[in-house]
């Protein structure tokens, strides 16, 4: 069953956010991004190796990876982390540093995933007071992939169910559970630590991603999970970790260390792009279809080659034939303001001619004032216009917006 919800992160009580003092050190290395580092066959990249078993092997050989964004994740699971041992008692580990990120906007985001997570652990309580619950546990699935594992959020083992809970900082793009291998990999890790102590009968899986305000849940029967496990999983696995087996673009690939360079990926889209060339009365509707189905991954391949090409030239000096770097535009911009401010004056200008007053951003006065203080005073001078209509995947969870070729007659008003 698959559950995705839009949860009132302010509905449960049990949580109280701790105060942030100061900016100690944090955690020692998060355990995300250990296993990232040292898991080849790692359960946050399962879906890249069961749909391409030979890239796992070919990744390992080039070096890691690293973006800001990826950064403030692990800063944000760290502080994640931190929230929720200190609710279940753990009062003697030092607030992680947020560094130069976001530390209102991480508190926040990670306060709905709390109030989520705990409202679970006091539900389940409810039922079962010895619940086990684990925060940032190793789970180890090497019975099945060689040198597998993985670290799971959060588990919670109650009677005859596991559960597992994911926490996503990203906005992207919102991630569903529902058969999602990440998590499947993670449920066959918690059961193999407490199988042997429970008669476990069900999994239930959780992603949360506050940022996109978005809850995905999914629950599947032992035996479903062990018969993938068995039959898809194990497989795919072996062929993997000898780099046998067949490349397979798609959008698995966006992540993939080998993204720029990858010939069956470059053979994929260029197969694609040859509809690009045709006039589009010239192609059938299905064909436009096909197109529009993934335009995205085209758009996003040319630039993962540009990118690659752009780093070679300015980095490691290599030529590309037709290319060459240039110095890009730039704004003019005050090197001193205070002392352009200063010279206007000396000159006769005033304080409203050289400087503007506006109004702080919605955002910024809802800060400012609290959400509940704002909608008091403001709630009928706020407006929101319409969005320009796009046309987008039909998975996408927004509501349809019926155009005029939807109606037999185009409607009068």
């Amino acid at each position: 069953m698959l559950i995705c919800s839009r949860w009132r992160w302010s509905k449960c009580r049990h949580y109280v956010p701790p105060r942030r003092a100061g900016a100690p050190k944090g955690f020692a290395q998060s355990a995300k991004s250990t296993e990232r580092k040292h898991a080849v066959l790692s359960a946050s990249s399962a879906h890249r190796w069961l749909a391409c078993p030979p890239s796992a092997m070919l990744e390992k050989e080039l070096p890691d990876e690293t973006t800001v964004y990826a950064e403030e994740g692990s800063v944000a699971h760290e502080v994640a982390e931190y929230k929720v041992r200190w609710y279940l008692g753990e009062r003697d580990i030092p607030m992680p540093s947020t560094g130069n990120f976001n530390a209102e906007e991480i508190d926040r985001y990670t306060d709905s995933y709390a109030y989520y997570v705990t409202d679970k652990i006091e539900t389940i309580r409810k039922s079962c007071p010895d619940a086990v619950v684990l925060v940032e546990q190793r789970l180890d699935f090497s019975n099945y992939v060689k040198d597998g594992f993985g670290t799971g959020d959060l588990v919670i083992v109650a009677d005859d169910v596991i559960q597992v809970i994911d926490f996503k900082y990203g906005k992207g793009v919102a991630v569903s559970a529902e058969h999602n291998p990440q998590m499947m990999l993670y449920a066959l890790g918690a059961l193999n630590l407490y199988d042997y102590l429970y008669d476990i009968k069900m999994v239930k899986m959780a992603i949360v991603q506050p940022r996109l305000d978005s809850i995905s849940e999914w629950e599947m029967s032992v035996d479903e999970l062990l018969s993938w496990a068995e039959n898809t999983l194990k497989p795919i696995a072996q062929l993997a970790a000898k780099g046998e087996g067949e490349f397979k673009a798609g959008s698995h690939c966006r992540f993939c260390k080998l993204r720029a360079t990858c010939r069956k990926r470059a053979e994929f889209m260029l197969e694609t792009a040859k509809h690009e060339f045709k006039e589009p009365a010239e192609l059938t509707d299905e064909e436009i279809a096909g197109v529009l189905t993934i335009a995205a991954d085209l758009s996003k391949w040319a630039e993962d080659v540009f990118a690659y090409a752009q780093a070679k030239t300015i980095n490691e000096g290599k030529h590309w034939r037709g290319f060459k770097v240039v110095e890009g535009c730039s704004k003019r911009q005050y090197a001193d303001e205070g002392k352009i401010a200063e010279v206007c004056r000396d000159n006769g200008y005033t304080l409203s001619q050289i400087y503007k007053n506006t109004l702080i951003g919605i955002t910024e006065m809802e800060k400012l004032m609290g959400k509940k203080q704002f909608r008091e005073l403001f709630g009928e001078y706020i407006i929101k216009p319409k969005g320009k209509l796009t046309l987008v995947p039909e998975t996408d969870k927004r509501e349809e917006v019926h155009t005029l070729g939807d109606f037999d007659e185009i409607p009068q008003f």
